[in-house]
């Protein structure tokens, strides 16, 4: 039996979380939060991170002193029954939270009693998740599934749902909603990228989607997955119900953008051998498939990487070739922690010297992808343990999520940002993707400016930071360890700036060895003829 702890940081946050984010990706799609005051947090973060101009269509059914006299019910009924009206939504999401689990509320049967008294045509939905056993990822994930096989269900039973395949060759893109870390750009760069190749984009959701709009899903060719986090489990349900092939590849990364286009160019040949009867929709079919694969799509691999992506060239240069070697630790959620990792062991010969993920439910997938690719690998919800992990290897460089940062900061360890959770400065205004060739770029500016480079060290020692001869002296005598003499003093600051530094630490480490605590010039002589000796 688990113990219970206080946790006041969490990589991953509570489930009603992931639910709410995947129904605020939507358009058109309310949340009800059946949670007591404070809870509701989730409208300001969303609004300020992601700079919305509209109000979150989130709205929190307050549980206070009344409804624990009276119960749930009526309130929530009401709170349903007033949105519904006042939003005209097509879908409203209530979202159980631990408080309604503590409490044992029927949410279903409010739902329910809900849908006998309104006289709308807005969807009433209960997300269907365990605040108890799953994590804010999961409850994303299960949440998105949910909400796309009821409308899937309801258009069946309708006969509407659209089976025919669009005329061109096409994908959906499932998975990307608020909050994600660059998403956004991501969503932008893979559409592009797709484009190159001749494949359209039949729907992308949540993230901007109609749920009227995920009867037509079918139509597209195969899904894509670009994180293992959100969207997966819908991909396999496609797939179970409607036989559409998926990729869950991420393209982040040359190799990895590189076989995420091998796995299209290879579904697309499996697909047109699956379809040479030459009926008039097969016809039409494979003259499709055989117009993109006339694009070549290795030389398109190739001219991107050599013309479009800086990264395989400038892993190569001078500048790059002075990372060969460095230490780096790398954490963060599974999709974005493996990719790094290769990226940085394989693409630009930096040595991991530990890889990590908070998602303790994909660990066995996490470490058959970084297994190899790094000294050691740490699966692991508490940040105390990571933070003590990079106190042991002392990295010359991190990357990971914000609290990575808030680590690298105490231990004056450089930090990339590569991962959620984050603050509001990873959320940015310009053009920031992480997949796609586009993505390699932006990936190795971040990595290299994240060391302490060769020229930048050799300065620094050099010019001892820039400091002057006075802060030099005031610096000196403030150390608490040692007293300096004035005559000792002033005989350190004589020495070159970028000696400076390692004679100090000699002399007073011959100090130590002797007992002394004062250091006199007779001191620094003597230290210097010990080391001389």
């Amino acid at each position: 039996m688990e113990t219970m702890k206080l946790a006041y940081w969490m990589y991953a946050g509570p489930a009603h979380l992931g639910t709410l984010r995947v129904a605020s990706s939507f358009k058109n799609v309310h949340a009800i939060m059946h949670a007591p005051l404070g809870d509701d947090y989730f409208n300001v973060m969303r609004s300020m991170l992601e700079r919305e101009r509209d109000f979150t269509p989130v709205t929190a059914s307050i549980v206070d002193r009344h409804v624990l006299a009276r119960g749930s019910q009526e309130k929530v009924v009401d709170n349903i029954a007033r949105k519904d009206k006042e939003e005209r939504p097509d879908l409203i999401v209530l979202t159980p939270t631990c408080t309604s689990s503590i409490l044992q509320e029927d949410l279903q049967n409010f739902v329910n009693r809900a849908l006998t008294l309104k006289d709308s045509q807005a969807d009433v939905l209960l997300a269907d998740v365990n605040h108890y056993r799953v994590n804010e990822f999961q409850a994303a994930d299960r949440t998105l599934e949910q909400i796309i096989r009821f409308y899937i269900e309801k258009a069946k039973y309708k006969k509407n749902l659209q089976f025919s395949k669009t005329p061109k060759i096409s994908a959906n893109i499932l998975g990307v909603f608020t909050l994600g870390f660059h998403n956004m750009h991501d969503c932008r760069e893979l559409k592009r990228l797709l484009s190159d190749l001749g494949i359209e984009v039949n729907e992308i959701l949540p993230e901007g989607g109609n749920v009227t709009n995920i009867q037509n899903l079918p139509k597209a060719h195969f899904n894509i997955v670009p994180y293992r986090e959100v969207g997966l489990m819908t991909a396999i349900y496609l797939k179970n119900e409607f036989q559409m092939p998926y990729i869950s590849t991420t393209p982040m990364g040359i190799l990895n953008t590189a076989q995420f286009i091998h796995e299209i160019e290879m579904l697309l040949k499996f697909e047109r051998t699956n379809n040479l009867q030459q009926t008039p929709q097969q016809k039409n079919f494979v003259e499709q498939i055989d117009s993109i694969l006339e694009k070549n799509f290795q030389k398109y691999i190739n001219d991107q990487t050599r013309f479009v992506s800086q990264a395989a060239w400038f892993s190569r240069s001078i500048d790059c070739q002075n990372l060969t070697g460095k230490r780096a630790v790398v954490f963060g959620d599974a999709t974005h922690a493996a990719c790094i990792t290769k990226i940085l062991a394989c693409e630009m010969g930096i040595r991991v010297v530990c890889s990590g993920t908070y998602c303790k439910h994909d660990a066995d997938w996490f470490r058959e992808q970084v297994t190899g690719f790094c000294d050691e690998i740490l699966i692991t919800e508490d940040h105390t343990q990571v933070g003590d992990m990079i106190a042991r290897l002392e990295p010359a460089a991190i990357f990971g999520t914000q609290m990575e940062r808030h680590v690298g900061k105490r231990f004056d360890i450089p930090c990339g940002v590569i991962s959620a959770p984050v603050h509001i400065q990873n959320f940015p205004l310009g053009y920031r993707p992480f997949l796609g060739y586009e993505g390699t770029n932006q990936i190795a500016d971040l990595v290299y400016n994240s060391f302490t480079l060769g020229m930048e060290d050799h300065l620094l020692e050099i010019f001892n930071g820039h400091d002057t001869k006075e802060s030099v002296l005031k610096s000196s005598s403030n150390d608490g360890s040692f007293e300096w003499s004035a005559d000792a003093l002033q005989e350190l600051s004589r020495i070159p700036g970028f000696v400076r530094g390692k004679v100090k630490r000699n002399v007073e480490k011959f100090a130590r060895q002797n007992n002394k605590q004062c250091i006199t010039l007779e001191i620094m002589f003597a230290a210097k003829e010990s080391i001389n000796a």
